[in-house]
């Protein structure tokens, strides 16, 4: 791997054995912005890997309801085989799970993510200050407004806080349908994502861009004659056409109830600027899944048509902070919002 010609940068890590079998780390200088996108671009390699591997991964589970052991009201089961996960290559959402203080990470994320966090201590902050907002959100639709379904689309990794025990936290009854479409989120997901016995967790493995998809599974757990709390938490920055990403979200709220709520967040550029765009640039330049980051006002069409709750589109640290003393919370490069469906 080599760094952006001309410029001075950080260090970036890497790791090697060295001939006596020790593992040694070593140090290639990059731009900083190039630590996050090299990262990233670690897991679509090994997202691409596993699909190779077993092509049987497009869909290890069975939706919820169908055959195969699965149920409505137990969630459906992981399939009898399960992806090969390489434990010596670090992934972006392992290393995601260490910084919330997960437990489904292993050794090379947390050296990993150590290494990155000496150079970027705000990567951490922004992924705390996400999750709180996830959680806060959850919180009002279930505590707040009464709300007891949710989809949570862009699940990642298992962690601290998941939506269902946050909801069901607020109210036992509550279901819960997570959709992702990364096999390493489906090979942990089983395990830990458990509902309580009066409610119900199930499991889509399916991408955004499937809305039919995900709501005709969704259905088999859901009742769309009752509100519906929707999470889309950093995954339209994927969808870099605005027009793509407004149909989607309007496809899926379309079929949701009155009194449904959405809530999202997305990556801008407001407070780090240059940086986040050349985060962004590098990202894309190596033939990535596109990423766009987005402006508050931009963000804002997202809830089109919908009651814009307060404080409107907000970094993700400012939207309903639970302690405020003095100063507002610091701002991050994620913001946020939530609507209601009239």
């Amino acid at each position: 791997m080599s760094g952006v010609a001309g410029a001075a940068g950080p260090l970036l890590g890497g790791a090697a054995v060295d001939a006596a079998g020790r593992r040694r780390v070593f140090w290639i200088n990059v731009p900083i912005a190039a630590v996050v996108a090299a990262l990233m671009l670690r897991q679509f390699m090994e997202v691409d890997r596993l699909r190779r591997q077993d092509p049987k991964l497009l869909s290890p589970w069975p939706l919820p309801g169908q055959d195969g052991g699965a149920s409505a009201d137990k969630g459906a089961r992981m399939s009898d085989h399960g992806p090969e996960i390489d434990t010596s290559v670090s992934h972006v959402a392992r290393i995601w799970n260490y910084w919330l203080g997960g437990k489904d990470n292993y050794p090379v994320d947390r050296e990993v993510g150590d290494q990155i966090l000496e150079l970027l201590p705000d990567v951490a902050r922004l992924a705390r200050a996400s999750r709180l907002f996830l959680n806060r959100a959850v919180w009002h639709m279930a505590r707040e407004v009464g709300i007891r379904q949710f989809i949570d689309i862009g699940t990642g990794l298992p962690t601290v806080d998941n939506t269902h025990e946050v909801a069901q936290r607020a109210a036992p009854e509550s279901r819960i349908v997570y959709v992702d479409n990364d096999p390493l989120v489906l090979a942990h997901a089983q395990a830990l994502l458990t509902s309580t016995p009066e409610g119900a967790t199930a499991y889509i493995d399916a991408d955004l861009r499937e809305p039919e998809l995900i709501l005709s599974g969704a259905a088999a757990t859901l009742d769309f004659t009752r509100p519906i709390g929707l999470t889309l938490m950093g995954i339209l920055e994927f969808i870099t056409d605005d027009d793509e990403a407004q149909s989607i979200v309007r496809r899926l709220l379309a079929a949701l109830p009155s009194g449904s709520h959405f809530a999202m967040y997305d990556g801008t550029n407001v407070i780090h600027g240059a940086a986040s765009d050349r985060i962004v640039e590098l990202w894309n330049a190596e033939g990535n899944a596109g990423l766009v980051l987005r402006s508050p006002e931009r963000i804002r069409r997202f809830f089109d048509g919908l009651e814009l709750l307060e404080p409107g589109v907000v970094s993700v640290t400012r939207w309903r902070p639970e302690v405020t003393v003095g100063e507002p919370p610091e701002e991050v490069d994620a913001f946020c919002g939530m609507g209601r469906k009239p």
